[in-house]
């Protein structure tokens, strides 16, 4: 049985040094062919590309994640201008998206700008024809949706997604797709997302260095932890495990552009 994984979302460079050799060393081991590594703002994005230099197997994302402050202008127009420098070394733009969770923390914190942030990203996305990263999550998703289609941005990818049937529904029908972490091994709102979601749409991946329950509470974030997830989705679908895994792995290598 052919088991070969890519991790569709991982912070590789939010890990202490000893911990990211240590997983690269055992990417091998673990059936996992690549990680597609995001950025969190100017200075993760020069790292994602440094590690990628170091090893093939990582696919470096440039992008500013929104669940902090906005950014300042100088380093919004950097990280713009390395997409510009680097679309053709990079995988995607992201990880890119609207802070649903800060405005949780911060009420009455001001959508408007990091939306009209989304958009520029959005058209980058457009311009390069490169794959999207989104953390855009519940309602949010929804204005994602609408930036996208006002773009005609087709390869949008909507990590650990959750909300409504909806919502999914949507992004769905307009081709996009969605990912789930470890946690589809414990959390039925979670099941729920597979089992709508065709594995045409459907990739895994470990959001790490993000912590886990369930059985991995207290472990460090591994993308060996996706086999767990394969093995869950495998049984929300009744598809054989073997098909299972052909599919997630053709899914996430043709939505990347990852060739052989």
């Amino acid at each position: 049985m052919c088991n070969q994984l890519i991790d569709a979302h991982i912070h590789l460079d939010m890990y202490e040094e000893p911990d990211r050799s240590r997983l690269i060393q055992e990417l091998g081991n673990s059936s996992v062919e690549a990680l597609i590594s995001v950025s969190n703002n100017l200075a993760s994005s020069y790292r994602q590309l440094e590690l990628a230099q170091l090893d093939s197997r990582i696919k470096p994302a440039i992008g500013y994640h929104p669940e902090q402050a906005l950014p300042e202008e100088e380093e919004l127009q950097s990280i713009l201008q390395l997409i510009d420098d680097k679309r053709n070394q990079i995988i995607a733009i992201g990880e890119v998206g609207l802070p649903y969770y800060l405005r949780q923390e911060t009420p009455g914190l001001e959508l408007k700008p990091y939306v009209e942030l989304l958009e520029r990203f959005i058209q980058k996305s457009a311009a390069y024809d490169l794959p999207i990263v989104l953390h855009a999550v519940y309602e949010d998703a929804e204005v994602a949706c609408d930036l996208l289609e006002k773009h005609q941005v087709t390869h949008a990818h909507f990590h650990w997604f959750k909300g409504s049937d909806r919502v999914l529904e949507r992004i769905l029908s307009n081709g996009y797709v969605v990912s789930v972490t470890p946690d589809v091994t414990y959390k039925p709102k979670i099941h729920r997302i597979v089992k709508q979601t065709p594995l045409s749409q459907l990739m895994v991946e470990t959001d790490g260095p993000w912590p886990f329950e369930g059985r991995f509470t207290g472990e460090m974030t591994s993308p060996a932890m996706m086999h767990d997830s394969v093995q869950s989705i495998a049984e929300l679908k009744g598809i054989e495990l073997g098909e299972t895994y052909r599919q997630l792995y053709e899914t996430t290598k043709a939505f990347y552009r990852i060739k052989a």
